[in-house]
Formats: structure tokens, sequence, C-alpha cells
């Protein structure tokens, strides 16, 4: 296995706006990604599509992954509510779970998904 990274170009700061989210399907390494991006506070967090609970996806409708409030992400199945900053599971049946995070980078006013090669 290389070492090398590879960044594959999700979309630029301003398609992104503060307190908002975003998913994305990627191909890296020949399997399918389907991830989302949160913005909060100038950082950026990724992470797989995917509830550590039922397997299934969280957003209730495309790009919505935050709950009324912004403040959390919420599953759409269930509305376990994870922080943003760390995917971790702060109410409903996966308490104490996380999101699987994803590599993401800021470079050129752009948003990368990073993946070794």
């Amino acid at each position: 296995m290389s070492s090398e990274s590879t960044y594959i170009l999700l979309c630029h700061l301003h398609e992104l706006p503060e307190a908002s989210s975003r998913s994305f399907v990627v191909k890296a390494n020949g399997e399918t990604i389907d991830l989302f991006l949160v913005r909060k506070e100038q950082s950026v967090h990724g992470y797989k599509n995917s509830c550590p609970h039922t397997g299934g996806p969280l957003d209730w409708m495309p790009d919505q992954f935050l709950n009324i409030e912004g403040e959390l992400i919420q599953c759409a199945t269930h509305d376990a509510l994870f922080q943003i900053e760390s995917g971790l599971c702060v109410s409903g049946p996966c308490i104490g779970d996380r999101l699987t995070a994803v590599r993401v980078a800021i470079e050129d006013d752009a948003i990368w998904f990073i993946t070794d090669s």
C-alpha cells in the first residue's frame, strides 16, 4: 500500500456556507464513498453518511444533516444527535458511538477529500 495521498476536490468554500451541510459521493480506491461535510466556525468536518446504529443514511432531505438549531448532526431515521466537531453521539440509541470521520482539507479556497492511494 502506497503512503501517498490522493486529493479529490469536493467543492469551494463559498459553496458550503457557515452552519450548513452538504453531501457528496466520491469514487476512491475502487470504492464509492457517500460522505457529507459540515461547516462550523470556519472549520469543515467530514463524515461517512452512515448512522452507527442502523447503517442507513443520516440526511432527512438532500444536504440536510443538521438539527433545526444547526448545532448538531441529526439522524433522519431515529433522531440520534451527534456533535459536529467529533461525530460523538450524545442522544439516541447509539449514544457513545461515533460517526466515521473522513479526512478533508481546506486549500486554496477549496475543500478536498483525502484518501490513501
